[in-house]
């Protein structure tokens, strides 16, 4: 008889408030204004998300020059440069804007250090489209990417001896930043810190669930898109707390008979922009090859929601 395969599932997983709303957002565009809707870059790094979507009438676009002016864009939910809404206004276009507001929060804390004079170090990964929204806040040469402690230990200012800062971007491994942000304090100790850490609540929590789960278990799956920060770095933290074996899967098709043969204990989570669905796609594929039994680990409740941009107040 074939071992029964124990699968425990992290919770919080999947959709964040932020996710959840710019969802939202572009499936009540789409119903005030019909399709097509214009969203600039994928609303959240999901595949199966932009596809529905898609399917609903959505088209997406990488800059917003590919967009008619006489038809609606959405902003991703991982913030934009100042830039791009300015361009769309002088082009008369309607556009929403479904950047998180825990994104929207750094922007406001980068601004605000600016006004002070402050130079202002982003902790984040090069590229990631939240990190130019972020550092598109300010003019240019005003903020420094940290890319990880190697590059906090060599930065220096811009102008010696300059007032510094520092914001975070919201998805990233929140020990590794704690490393980065403690190289950085040591070396300049009058650096200005948010409030309140930049890096989300849904990533602290999601992190969390993952360490308690991972040294408990033979291998861990985390369900998201390669393009996904916040679901990569779950994957890092579970390999951290403990279980070598975890790799990041994209849906049910990923599950690999061959790899579970050694497998009696797996964890499963998924990343922030990955729907519920996936997860139960994933658990039907386990038992498609063996008898499952599923058990829940869950370190926080999350019961927050952001409202819809004013913009469609209905």
């Amino acid at each position: 008889m074939t071992e029964p395969l124990t699968i425990v599932l992290a919770a919080p997983r999947g959709f964040c408030a932020g996710v959840d709303r710019a969802i939202q957002i572009v499936e009540q565009a789409l119903e005030k204004w019909g399709s097509p809707v214009y969203v600039r870059h994928e609303i959240v790094h999901n595949r199966h998300v932009v596809d529905s979507l898609r399917a609903k009438g959505a088209v997406f676009v990488e800059e917003l020059d590919e967009c008619p002016v006489d038809r609606p864009v959405v902003f991703s939910a991982h913030g934009v440069p100042k830039s791009v809404p300015a361009d769309a206004a002088r082009r008369n276009m309607i556009y929403v804007d479904a950047t998180c507001p825990l994104v929207s929060k750094v922007h406001l804390e980068a601004e605000r250090y600016h006004k002070q004079g402050r130079h202002v170090v982003l902790i984040g990964h090069e590229g990631h489209p939240e990190v130019i929204g972020t550092m598109g806040q300010l003019p240019e040469g005003a903020m420094s990417l940290v890319e990880d402690e190697a590059q906090a230990a060599v930065f220096e200012p811009p102008v010696p001896g300059m007032p510094l800062a520092f914001a975070t971007q919201t998805t990233l491994s929140v020990d590794d930043t704690a490393r980065i942000v403690e190289i950085l304090k040591r070396r300049f100790p009058d650096v200005a810190a948010p409030n309140k850490e930049d890096i989300c609540y849904a990533t602290t929590n999601r992190q969390d669930a993952v360490k308690a789960i991972a040294p408990q278990v033979d291998a861990f799956v985390v369900i998201g898109s390669s393009n996904s920060s916040n679901s990569k770095r779950l994957v890092e933290v579970a390999k951290a707390a403990g279980c070598a074996d975890a790799r990041l899967i994209s849906g049910p098709a990923d599950i690999d008979a061959n790899w579970l043969r050694g497998v009696s204990r797996l964890g499963i989570s998924a990343g922030a922009s990955a729907p519920e669905v996936l997860v139960e796609q994933v658990v039907s594929a386990c038992r498609a090859l063996r008898p499952v039994n599923v058990e829940e680990v869950a370190v926080a409740r999350e019961d927050i929601r952001f409202k819809l941009p004013r913009e469609l107040a209905s």
